[in-house]
């Protein structure tokens, strides 16, 4: 994954009324900050700003951008804008609310509401290092939301292309939300050929590898299987591209078998199928999946029981090996 090589802004800037707090996530596309809006009322703030496109010293608020990547530089700024703008539409309680966007040190900054929480892929690193699972009706419980979300977003005709446990929050009250869209750096990815992917290994289906690749709400879903499945086995999928060659996921499915019922692991799998075609084409398909009742895990199995005649030698045979470990008698005639 792409390292943000930005210096962030200072802490205490002020900036179209708001006043930044501190930096608090970064990747090679963007800078989040906690912030202050002029109420007081706490929020954050995403910066444009793609390392591989633009650079921007310690104590300077413009980045430096190059006249070769300038065209680069603003396609995304403008999809990144455009973004904003549509999700500013979306009010929805699993999707991140987008409060205001502006331009500022020749970027584009998206203002969204502020939730007290933490991520889902925090979840799944807290129950590895305990060395316990995650729960079947957590899971679905979870994902059941999530798809909430997502179907909301693709009825206004965007893609989230980032879907990923790092990108779903989980709000103090359990509830998810849906955070840090892909769409806008998949057309900055497609529109120069220098750029370092933004993809996440894993998560990414074989079509965003490509930049011929039709991406579309099976692009959505295969992320929603693999993240399901980090939440299964602690880790992400086997990469796609690796899986082009040798797939090794029959042998990380056989070792769930067990531990969650068979329509939960038949779910995953056909999320994760390479092939767009093969995957569920409607979210509300994997919805109505994930709402039906957890069903009993199959018991172990239980040793067979012995005849009767069976259990009384057995029993003798004890008595007399238990007779001759004591020794001889010591009573006289």
């Amino acid at each position: 994954m792409a390292v943000q090589n930005n210096a962030p802004l200072p802490d205490g800037l002020e900036i179209a009324g708001y006043r930044i707090v501190k930096k608090i996530a970064s990747g090679g596309f963007s800078i989040v900050y906690l912030a202050y809006d002029p109420d007081g009322n706490t929020v954050a703030i995403k910066e444009y700003l793609p390392s591989a496109l633009a650079l921007r010293e310690p104590g300077e608020l413009l980045p430096a951008i190059s006249k070769a990547n300038l065209a680069v530089f603003r396609i995304g700024l403008k999809c990144f804008f455009e973004e904003g703008r549509a999700l500013a539409r979306i009010a929805h309680p699993n999707v991140v609310r987008v409060l205001n966007f502006f331009r500022g040190n020749d970027t584009v900054y998206m203002v969204m509401a502020y939730e007290s929480g933490h991520s889902l892929q925090e979840q799944i690193h807290r129950q590895r290092t305990r060395g316990s699972k995650m729960g079947e009706a957590f899971i679905r419980q979870i994902f059941v939301q999530v798809l909430k979300g997502l179907r909301e977003v693709h009825a206004n005709s965007l893609l989230h292309l980032d879907l990923k446990p790092a990108n779903i929050y989980l709000r103090n009250d359990g509830t998810p939300l849906l955070l840090d869209f892909g769409a806008a750096r998949q057309t900055v990815n497609s529109d120069l050929p220098m750029l370092t992917p933004m993809y996440t290994p894993g998560f990414a289906p074989v079509e965003l590898y490509s930049r011929s690749g039709g991406l579309g709400p099976w692009t959505d879903v295969y992320s929603i299987g693999a993240s399901m499945f980090a939440c299964m086995v602690g880790s992400a999928p086997q990469p796609a591209e690796q899986r082009k060659t040798e797939d090794k996921m029959d042998a990380h499915f056989a070792k769930l078998e067990g531990l969650y019922s068979p329509d939960l692991i038949k779910l995953v799998r056909w999320c994760l199928q390479m092939d767009p075609l093969a995957r569920p084409q409607s979210l509300f398909e994997l919805q109505k999946a994930l709402r039906a009742p957890v069903p009993p895990l199959p018991a172990a199995p239980q040793p067979e029981p012995k005849s009767g005649w069976r259990s009384v030698v057995e029993r003798l045979g004890r008595l007399a090996r238990k007779k001759d470990a004591s020794g001889p008698s010591t009573q006289q005639p």
